[in-house]
């Protein structure tokens, strides 16, 4: 029992901080603003063990490699612990595959930030659709370059935005795709409903 709850304590912990890790991705890789007071709050949340990782990752084309890395650290360190918890002891493992899962979550909760900002965009679309709120601004923005694309392809059809509709169900392809992925890596058989 103690290790159960000790692994959701991990996990809630580990996913909150990597939520903020990469949201810092996103908003450089959107190129939002950064003078946005969340957008403040995200980097200096995440400045303290991003410092020593750019002086060794670099970005490079506006990616920023470091809040990526640090990502999947975080996870296959968080991974490692729930192992240990689950075996009562260090256990024998694959660093490989632990760095396998690490990415594939990573993914995976990258996929579902953009599903819910693009919920989240839509929903505030109806609801106060010139809303000056810095919350509001930066969702919008982080949603910007998944949206861009499909709007360039298919514009708005008498004033109707159908472009969150086929972001969805290209965001649900890949979730379904890095589910299968995790099952075939062996996420599943840790027990864990991630």
């Amino acid at each position: 029992m103690l290790a159960d709850i000790l692994i959701t304590i991990l996990l809630i912990a580990s996913t909150f901080y990597m939520t903020i890790v990469l949201l810092r991705f996103l908003l450089q890789l959107a190129r939002a603003d950064f003078y946005n007071p969340i957008s403040q709050f995200v980097v200096k949340a995440t400045n303290p063990p991003l410092r020593p990782l750019r002086k060794v990752i670099p970005g490079w084309g506006g990616i920023d490699g470091a809040s990526l890395i640090l990502a999947v650290l975080i996870q296959a360190i968080t991974f490692f612990f729930i192992l240990v918890l689950l075996n009562g002891g260090i256990p024998g493992f694959n660093p490989v595959t632990l760095l396998v899962w690490a990415v594939l979550n990573v993914l995976d909760l990258i996929v579902k930030i953009y599903f819910w900002s693009v919920i989240a965009v839509v929903v505030v679309s109806w609801i106060a659709p010139h809303s000056g709120h810095p919350a509001i601004q930066l969702v919008a923005q982080i949603t910007e370059p998944v949206m861009r694309p499909v709007r360039n392809i298919m514009p708005a059809m008498g004033g109707l935005d159908l472009s969150p509709i086929i972001v969805f169900l290209i965001l649900n392809v890949i979730s379904v795709v890095i589910d299968h992925m995790k099952l075939a890596a062996g996420l599943g058989s840790i027990g864990l409903g991630m």
